[in-house]
């Protein structure tokens, strides 16, 4: 059991760390290290990007949950 949950915490932190990079679009690598220039101007989210930003939310719930899991059990 200490494999499974060590295999799907790799798994969930590799898709929430690409779907935040993902979520930085046209920022350029500035942008990923927290320099970039975004103006101040709210844009809402629509299509792709609104399900982009709640698969993020749902990956980093899942992470979370496995995270306490596998502290609780010891592995």
């Amino acid at each position: 059991m200490k494999n499974y949950f060590g295999l799907a915490l790799i798994i969930t932190s590799i898709a929430l760390i690409a779907s935040i990079i993902l979520q930085s679009k046209g920022v350029g690598l500035g942008g990923l290290t927290g320099g970039g220039d975004t103006g101040g101007v709210y844009t809402q989210r629509r299509g792709v990007e609104k399900i982009l930003f709640w698969v993020t939310i749902g990956l980093s719930i899942v992470f979370f949950l496995l995270t306490i899991l596998t502290v609780m059990f010891g592995a």
